[in-house]
């Protein structure tokens, strides 16, 4: 699902505004499910702020208008702000470095905020595509890649204990800090939907990231659709690219001739995890997340030449350049 162009993006909240005692500092980013702030909370801490605010259900004129939502679009949008406030209900009995900490959130303006630690850094998308660019024989070093997924895959076991879902997982929403952490980030897909038999309102998707179960309506939905968002990210991190979109046809037929491309330059059984995650049926994909943390967790039988620099170091992902220091790429 897309949005529609023809919707109109609302109109942030100025510069100074305050929302539940916050005080909007200036839009950090906008998409699909609303706009997020970077704000400063009454006691002076730095936070970010995540609006409900649809494009496709909902508009702002300027920054100090009222939300306006057509009748023919009400119940969609009440039940989107049901679904964003049980989000950050949930979401805010999660405690896990590398899981998005929502502070606080409630309502207001006829629409919810999610408020949450402020990270500063970049993303993994950020970091792919500058290492891409150096057309180096490998986007990331093997242990890299290892090792960061270890923490987000930490992460992510959480979330599926909770019995929640991201349904989002991609590298753009994977946020590496400036102290190495991996965080997932923006559950604005994210459904309690575990509960339920695995009904679930079709959700928005991202080409290359989404399972072939989410094109399709009456398919189920679980962990193991985001364990295939795992996989492409995997994936991503090793070509510098995103997977062939699974809604089209002979996907799998790409992606096989892609990874076969990456032998020799990678381990056989990280490729081999990556083509497992990604299956198209679910039942042939990994069945949970530790599963999938077990084949990353054991070293590939080749170690990978020695450049000269010192020993890889677990908790530094892209330490001062990728962030200049090319020691970890090749």
């Amino acid at each position: 699902m897309t949005q529609s162009p023809a919707a109109s993006v609302p109109a942030p909240l100025l510069p100074g505004k305050l929302v539940g005692g916050y005080r909007i500092v200036h839009k950090i980013a906008a998409g699909g499910f609303g706009i997020v702030y970077r704000a400063v909370s009454p006691t002076g801490q730095d936070v970010a702020i995540k609006e409900y605010l649809p494009a496709a259900l909902a508009s702002r004129a300027h920054g100090d208008a009222p939300v306006i939502v057509p009748r023919d679009k009400r119940s969609l949008y009440r039940m989107g702000l049901r679904s964003f406030f049980e989000e950050g209900r949930a979401l805010t009995q999660i405690a896990h470095p590398s899981v998005v900490n929502v502070l606080n959130f409630f309502l207001e303006n006829d629409t919810v905020y999610l408020v949450m630690n402020y990270l500063q850094g970049a993303s993994l998308q950020q970091f792919i595509v500058t290492s891409a660019s150096l057309n180096h024989a490998k986007v990331f070093r093997e242990s890299t890649i290892r090792s960061l997924f270890d923490e987000v895959l930490r992460g992510l076991r959480v979330v599926h204990q909770h019995k929640m879902l991201h349904l989002d997982i991609k590298p753009g929403n994977i946020f590496i800090t400036d102290n190495d952490r991996a965080v997932l980030i923006d559950f604005g897909a994210a459904r309690d939907v575990l509960h339920q038999g695995g009904k679930f309102l079709q959700p928005m998707f991202t080409p290359g990231f989404s399972a072939p179960e989410m094109y399709s309506r009456g398919k189920a939905i679980g962990p193991w659709t985001d364990i295939y968002a795992i996989g492409a990210c995997l994936y991503s991190c090793m070509k510098g690219a995103p997977p062939p979109e699974a809604a089209k046809a002979a996907w799998r037929a790409q992606l096989d001739v892609n990874l076969s491309e990456l032998q020799g330059k990678y381990s056989q059984p990280l490729i081999d995890l990556v083509l497992s995650c990604m299956q198209a049926d679910p039942q042939a994909r990994p069945h949970s997340v530790l599963s999938v943390q077990k084949v990353l967790s054991q070293a590939p039988q080749a170690r990978e030449p020695s450049d000269g620099a010192s020993a890889y170091q677990a908790t530094q992902f892209f330490p001062a350049a990728l962030r200049s220091a090319e020691k970890f790429l090749r």
